[in-house]
């Protein structure tokens, strides 16, 4: 399903999937390995960052072509850092995909978890650090041709699930990309897609189910389709069964996702 674009906002080309300069936050494993191995081979220059540097190179090792750069996004220095070599070096870098994600298995009963500091590793990762990284790029990608944002939130920006402050820190990014698609193609004609998987299996995902989710490969290519089909908010797999069941009844939506292994991510 494409997405009706509000009145008043730039209504641009149809975004092409190829010989685009691509950076992928997050992208040596899971999900942002497969969308850098999809990205590659349709013929686009695949920048990959990440905080680990033997992860970041194991995968660069069987991405041929891919740029590996050592970045955490959560950290201000590395950052600003990226952002000045991507100016320098990438210039015609024109799609930003924030796939980096943090999430922590705890019990928000359990009186010797660390609910408030896990919560707040969460939101940093997930939803200030891609302001800040956002905000940063703004001004190089609004002097592109064809110039994208992909946000990578969750089912569970939907319909919240067991893991409460991971929901809450996805559910604002959701919000924000939202909002930030009617101001950038109003202003500058960046488009903002955001993509939502459901329970999918990576390793990340591991201590929640992880085996029984969608094939991150699978969940690449639905954000491909999408980009292609100017589909704004993309919902793979179950997450359109949980979309089509929350805008009927949120309840039903909210039960489902506590109760079904295969959905909540």
């Amino acid at each position: 399903m494409t997405h009706n674009i509000p009145n008043g906002i730039i209504k641009t080309k149809t975004m092409k999937t190829t010989n685009n300069t691509v950076l992928i936050t997050g992208g040596s494993t899971g999900m942002g390995y497969e969308m850098a191995k999809l990205m590659l081979a349709k013929g686009n220059r695949v920048i990959i960052t990440g905080r680990d540097e033997k992860k970041l190179h194991e995968a660069a090792s069987s991405l041929e072509g891919v740029i590996p750069i050592r970045s955490d996004v959560t950290n201000e220095g590395d950052v600003q850092a990226l952002v000045k070599r991507i100016e320098k070096e990438f210039p015609d870098m024109n799609i930003l995909i924030n796939n980096a994600g943090r999430g922590t298995i705890y019990s928000i009963l359990d009186k010797n978890a660390k609910a408030y500091e896990n919560a707040k590793e969460e939101m940093e990762t997930n939803y200030f650090s891609v302001i800040r990284l956002i905000h940063s790029l703004i001004p190089h990608l609004r002097e592109q041709s064809s110039p994208a944002i992909v946000n990578v939130s969750s089912v569970v920006a939907i319909v919240p699930g067991p893991l409460a402050s991971y929901s809450a820190s996805k559910a604002a990014l959701h919000s924000f990309t939202q909002a930030l698609r009617v101001i950038l193609e109003k202003e500058t004609g960046i488009k903002v897609f955001e993509l939502m998987p459901p329970l999918t299996n990576t390793a990340f995902s591991k201590g929640i189910g992880g085996a029984n989710g969608m094939n991150p490969a699978a969940v690449a290519q639905e954000l491909l389709k999408g980009i292609e089909n100017d589909q704004y908010e993309i919902h793979p797999g179950q997450t359109a069964e949980i979309y089509k069941l929350f805008l009927s009844s949120p309840s039903d939506a909210l039960k489902k996702v506590f109760s079904d292994r295969k959905v909540s991510r």
